[in-house]
């Protein structure tokens, strides 16, 4: 990372967005930190000044400190706009980019990052996005010894971490892990923002465009120990949690099997093989989530259909989207679990004819996932990056953040801002 003095530690790109505005007050709680033994300068970023004040002085209204606009850094800077953001990236050490969907508007900043010494931190949820990032921008990134690292919010530090956290809990070899997902609601119900229905959108309908990019890498499977973990049916009944399931379409498994592969590759460690679900409580929900399943995949695949659900979010996701995101209430009665169920071997055991033996159950519980836990998750990883340097891979790169965080003190962080790590049960079968 960048050696000499910066302006800024950290730059938040897209404070003005509505993700941007809750990680700009995770920034100035942080700023303030009781624990924190040196003063942390920071800067916002966007296009307009005014909203950027506006921001800066919600988020001052909110967290009762009147002086907090005085006390950030504004840059002026526009995503269309190169040389104004090799501007932005010359002041910062590290950039948190909240602007997306990332297909459209993410490259830009990586690329001015690495131009320019900075490292990058963003919260993409998109497989295309993050794996095209790593083959173009890796090794540019190595040579300039600066850490581009994706997924970096509720897409995908809980799964990611959650594993490797899960495999240093077991004592013996961790071989496979299942993930379970479930959101908790309060009587406000829950929503999301559409700038997420957007990403998902433009990600289901450019799904070839991702087989293309993992086809043409030619990369060699990675091994895996013991039997090989199976796949569930789109529909399953989870026994230990009492609900049905479905796969979970995020960027979980993407970024888990990338960590998974390098920890193996780099680190010489045992890989884990990974599956990733989310609960859908009872039959009735079951088939209310079919129907809309099949209802989002047929206008998703035609340009008119697309159109229509970016313009109607509320109505085509049945309320869960909105352009106006959830309220205070419903940020505030929502919550999540993610629960891990993982087998392996007891030490000494040999894994190549024995069946497993281990059995071990892990979570992860926050707050709510897309607003509260993301700001938290992403600046918690730009704290790592710039305190916990010797633990990092060596040399800069892209990353994602199991690989990048595996061996620093990032689960420590979250769980002393409420994101907590817990072992349920460990035993011998």
């Amino acid at each position: 990372m960048a050696t000499e003095q910066r302006s800024f530690q950290l730059v938040v790109f897209g404070a003005s967005g509505f993700t941007g505005q809750f990680v700009t007050e995770e920034v100035a709680r942080e700023q303030v930190d009781p624990e924190r033994s040196s003063h942390l300068p920071w800067a916002v970023a966007g296009r307009s000044r005014e909203k950027l004040l506006r921001v800066l002085e919600r988020a001052a209204l909110k967290l009762g400190r009147p002086t907090l606009s005085s006390e950030v850094g504004i840059i002026i800077c526009d995503i269309t706009n190169p040389a104004s953001l090799d501007e932005m990236a010359k002041q910062a050490t590290v950039v948190l980019n909240c602007v997306g969907p990332y297909r459209f508007y993410g490259e830009p900043i990586v690329k001015a990052c690495i131009e320019n010494g900075t490292s990058c931190i963003d919260i993409c949820g998109e497989p295309e996005f993050l794996e095209l990032m790593y083959w173009k921008y890796h090794d540019k990134a190595a040579a300039k010894g600066v850490y581009i690292i994706g997924s970096s919010g509720f897409d995908s530090i809980p799964a990611d971490l959650g594993v490797i956290y899960t495999r240093n809990k077991m004592s013996g070899t961790l071989t496979a892990v299942e993930s379970y997902l479930t959101i908790h609601s309060g009587p406000e119900g829950m929503c999301i923002h559409d700038g997420t229905w957007k990403s998902a959108i433009y990600g289901f309908a450019s799904q070839s465009s991702l087989r293309k990019l993992r086809n043409s890498s030619n990369l060699k499977p990675v091994p895996y120990i013991g039997p090989k973990l199976k796949k569930r049916w789109p529909v399953s009944f989870c026994r230990e949690l009492g609900t049905y399931t479905i796969p979970f379409m995020g960027a979980d498994m993407s970024v888990v099997k990338r960590t998974q592969r390098y920890l193996h590759e780099t680190l010489e460690e045992s890989p884990v093989q990974y599956a990733a679900y989310v609960t859908v409580g009872g039959i009735t929900s079951v088939i209310k989530l079919m129907f809309a399943g099949l209802f989002f995949l047929f206008f998703v695949k035609l340009g008119i259909g697309r159109q229509l659900l970016i313009k109607f979010p509320w109505l085509f996701s049945f309320g869960y989207f909105s352009k106006q995101g959830p309220t205070q209430k419903q940020l505030d009665g929502s919550s999540f679990t993610m629960t891990f169920f993982g087998q392996g071997y007891s030490q000494g055991l040999s894994t190549d004819q024995n069946k497993p033996n281990m059995r071990i159950c892990t979570q992860v519980r926050g707050p709510e996932a897309g607003y509260v836990t993301t700001p938290i998750a992403m600046v918690q990883a730009a704290m790592t990056l710039l305190s916990e340097a010797s633990d990092l891979p060596t040399g800069g790169g892209v990353f994602t953040p199991g690989a990048a965080f595996s061996r620093t003190k990032l689960i420590d962080r979250l769980n002393q801002r409420g994101v907590e790590f817990s072992i349920i049960s460990s035993s011998e079968v």
